[in-house]
């Protein structure tokens, strides 16, 4: 039989263009139910035209139709949809550029994607009489569609693509959905600037002839990692195409130096932070915010484009010195001000991407080592590279501070490049200094021109109350009075901004303004009512947002961490982690998606330690193992007396035939990491009374090919039921596909009672929306649904603990949520062992406060709800 995708594979050439070949399928009818849904996607095109290109899959392949319209949600509109060639099913997850020269050359992005339900038991038969009608769930797209073909005259088949009249329907006055909906479903991410215009088209990224494929396109995947390092050597390198935008690694501020010689020190530059992106000689630079400032830096712009790259991004800070050769703030501003950036130096201090490769999950040293020999190959003096120093961090503190400079950047040795604020990366102040929101100014007096002093303003929380932080009336001169007057006094308006706003001297003769402005201030301390004493102004600041300036608080050092792979010479020279466990091969990449390594692995169980152990304390445990990492051969192991994993504690092997494991402790926790250990399942129940569990949990199983907002939508809907049913639940992702609900009990029910009651809930449930819900497990039960677990409920059954890495590519982490967090979840798969721990940094309270003291019983009438009294 012919392969349904020749003609596809006819049409481009396989060695230039990154788009997946296929493998070969055989036209026949296949027997049974698919094991999951049938896929559909949308993807936005511009090639010679913007279009949209419409796919379902059906016999093996897509079958696809160009949208030239897109698709509409209003019955009366007739789109018409021109069939293509089949492509394969691998181009679902196709988004990238597909080269000049080549067939269908533009930019791609998936625009919607999900499942289709064919109305008719033969969809193929449908299908070749050409009146196709359906149902869409997908991110954008939903409700009953049709496809019907025409009988126009054409060199290709000709079809029209029309929305039923149903709950989804709109008409196309009120609403376009291409335009209201513009963006990726998959990356957030609009097509490139310029690529709707194709007579502009910028040149096509990446290299044109022999660069490998992935340089090229997004083929993305949940999990896939691209390949490691092959092309720059380093550590965790991974093949991606270069991002639009970047977000910074920002720094903590630091109460202290922090201890050990795990960390380099940098200056803490007294400038603007800029982000530069290079690709195929176009340069662009960023502030921390995402606003373009190429324009504002032509000789700057000019120096980078001189670099030796074909595509990077490049990290650091614009200064302008003074005549002592140290950051000047003012003249930087006063820089921009009078237009004269010539000056302006820009010192580069970390490279996140490089010629095709993502740099971010390479160490520090390493990323350091290739943008200094990057800097050496300039010969312009308006690019420095900031060297980093490796004195003790007091000794360094202390030179900083007598040349009067703002500090130092403390950097961890072996860190990641995490688009968040981090505490691999500290500030050390020589003095208080931060930004303040400008909310009002005073008359001057005397012989003062413009105004008196600034009123300040600092919010309680990003996005909260602003409330008055004092004024500043020092640190200006004629020049600078004069530019800052020009600035405040279109801003003015009849009343304060501040929740709180000041009495007496302060308030007389106040002008209030939009609080819209920021004020770089230097001060000697602030009083217990947050107001600063003894204030210098620096300079107005534009390259941060109004609604996150908080108080800085210094957070306490870090403690030292075990030293990284990297630092380990050689391989069979065991390193020791903090509680004393030996890691042996610790530079042995575990998960080859990611590059993450055993020490990591280990480093990342001993930070978030207290997390997790709060959640298996005094719990019997299972284990998966992977010796040979995550691709090799899993175990899953109940019972692990034999591994000699230090401070591991058993129970009496009554409970489960043999002895159970319970990890109390870091030193466990870590001893298990040593024997190859990456995950952690958890009973429901502990060891205090094992006849009686303290929680139930429904796990919430999709087919894969869901899109995620039937996950979310999913959760919410047995959410709802369970309050009605009287019970208090808490979320969880899974580290996977799905949403885990744990709800905790009081211990009163046996574990054949609880299990019951889980199970006529899944039950319920099914039968209450039969078309989302299943209660029988299986990938063929589940096609198009979501299969509700209860089975986790039994005797001596586990689950994924919270805070538990998933020996899956990524290195995903089974995550406690809130409820308020779970509209805004992207994925079950969201955080990993790499950027779990700044979350929990960031956390202002857990977000399952409130679990140990709910006190709840499966009551009678809970029961009776349910059918089963």
């Amino acid at each position: 039989m012919s392969d349904a995708l020749e003609e596809y594979r006819r049409k481009r050439n396989f060695s230039v263009t990154a788009e997946p070949a296929g493998s070969r399928v055989r036209q026949k009818k296949s027997k049974g139910s698919p094991a999951q849904g049938l896929k559909f996607v949308i993807q936005k095109h511009a090639a010679r035209r913007l279009h949209y290109d419409f796919r379902l899959e059906l016999e093996g392949t897509l079958k696809s139709w160009a949208v030239p319209k897109g698709p509409s949600l209003d019955p009366k509109s007739r789109r018409l949809a021109v069939q293509v060639e089949d492509h394969p099913l691998e181009y679902g997850l196709f988004e990238g550029n597909i080269a000049e020269g080549g067939y269908g050359a533009g930019d791609m992005i998936v625009w919607d994607q999900g499942i289709w339900i064919p109305a008719d038991k033969d969809p193929v038969a449908a299908f070749r009489k050409g009146k196709l009608k359906f149902e869409l769930e997908g991110a954008k797209l939903s409700g009953s569609w049709n496809l019907v073909r025409t009988g126009m005259s054409g060199s290709k088949q000709q079809w029209f693509l029309i929305k039923s009249k149903d709950d989804a329907a709109r008409s196309e006055s009120d609403y376009d959905i291409t335009k209201a909906l513009p963006d990726s479903v998959l990356s957030g991410q609009p097509l490139p600037s310029g690529s709707q215009s194709p007579s502009k088209k910028k040149p096509a990224r990446g290299r044109q002839t022999n660069e490998q494929p992935a340089t090229r396109a997004r083929n993305v995947s949940r999990g896939s990692g691209g390949t490691q390092g092959t092309k720059t050597g380093l550590d965790g390198a991974r093949e991606a195409p270069i991002p639009e935008l970047q977000k910074p690694q920002l720094a903590t501020l630091a109460d202290s130096v922090p201890s050990g010689d795990g960390w380099r020190y940098e200056i803490k530059f007294d400038g603007y932070r800029i982000l530069t992106r290079i690709d195929q000689g176009e340069v662009r630079l960023f502030t921390r915010n995402g606003h373009d400032w190429t324009g504002r830096m032509p000789r700057q712009t000019e120096a980078l484009s001189g670099l030796p790259l074909e595509s990077a991004w490049l990290d650091g800070e614009i200064v302008v010195p003074d005549d002592k050769g140290l950051p000047d703030f003012q003249a930087l501003q006063n820089a921009f001000n009078t237009g004269a950036s010539s000056g302006i130096l820009y010192y580069l201090f970390d490279l996140t991407y490089l010629n095709g490769m993502d740099l971010r999950q390479v160490p520090l040293e390493q990323r350091r080592s290739a943008l200094g020999q990057i800097i050496d190959q300039s010969d312009s003096d308006l690019l420095r590279f900031s060297a980093e120093f490796e004195e003790t961090g007091e000794a360094m503190l202390n030179s900083a501070c007598e040349l009067q400079m703002e500090g130092l950047i403390a950097k961890r040795i072996g860190s990641r490049y995490t688009a968040r604020r981090s505490k691999d990366w500290l500030k050390l102040k020589c003095s208080n200094r931060q930004e303040f929101v400008v909310v009002g100014y005073t008359e001057p007096k005397n012989s003062r021109s413009h105004f008196g002093a600034l009123l300040l303003g600092l919010h309680d929380e990003p996005g909260g109350n602003l409330r008055y932080a004092g004024k500043v009336g020092t640190g200006f001169n004629a020049t600078t009075l004069k530019s800052v007057f020009a600035r405040i006094k279109p801003l003015e308006v009849g009343k304060p901004a501040v929740a709180d706003p000041p009495t007496g001297a302060d308030a007389r003769g106040a002008h209030w303004l939009e609080p819209s402005l920021l004020a770089e201030v230097a001060f000697a301390q602030m009083t217990r009512e947050g107001v600063v004493r003894h204030a210098v102004f620096h300079g107005l600041r534009e390259d941060k947002t109004v609604r996150d300036i908080v108080r800085e608080k210094p957070k306490p050092t870090p403690a030292p961490r075990a030293r990284k792979a990297k630092d380990v010479a050689p391989s069979n020279q065991a390193d020791a982690n903090g509680n004393g466990v030996k890691i042996s091969h610790p530079e042995r990449i575990i998960d080859p998606a990611s590059g993450t390594t055993k020490q990591q692995l280990a480093d990342y169980y001993e930070t978030v330690s207290p997390w997790v152990l709060s959640v298996l304390k005094d719990r019997p445990v299972a284990i998966v193992r992977a010796p040979e990492g995550i691709n090799g051969e899993l175990f899953f192991q109940k019972h692990g007396d034999k591994l000699n994993i230090p401070a591991m504690k058993f129970l009496d092997k009554h409970f489960s035939g043999q002895p159970a494991m319970v990890v109390n402790n870091a030193k466990a926790l870590v001893g298990a990491v040593q024997m190859n250990t990456i995950e952690f399942h958890a009973w429901n129940a502990t060891s205090h009374d094992l006849e009686h569990p303290d929680c139930f949990v429904l796990d919430l199983d999709p087919d894969p090919s869901l899109p995620w907002q039937r996950m979310i939508e999913a959760t919410q809907l047995t959410l709802t039921v369970l309050e009605e049913l009287g019970l208090t639940a808490f979320l969880k992702t899974s580290g996977g596909k799905g949403i885990h609900i744990v709800v905790p009990l009081s211990l009163q029910d046996s574990w054949d009672s609880v299990k019951t009651f889980s199970r006529a809930i899944v039950r319920h449930m099914a039968k209450l929306l039969p078309d989302r819900f299943t209660a029988v497990s299986g990938p063929r039960n589940r096609v198009g649904r979501i299969f509700i677990d209860y089975l986790r409920n039994s005797n001596g059954a586990t689950t994924i603990a919270a805070y538990s890495a998933r020996a899956r590519p990524g290195m995903a982490v089974s995550v406690p949520i809130g409820r308020d967090e779970l509209e805004k979840l992207t994925g079950a798969d969201a955080w990993t062992v790499h950027n779990l721990p700044e979350r929990l940094d960031s956390l202002k309270q857990n977000p399952w406060q409130g679990y140990a003291s709910v006190e709840q019983v499966i009551t009678d009438e809970m029961r009776s709800r349910l059918g089963l009294n």
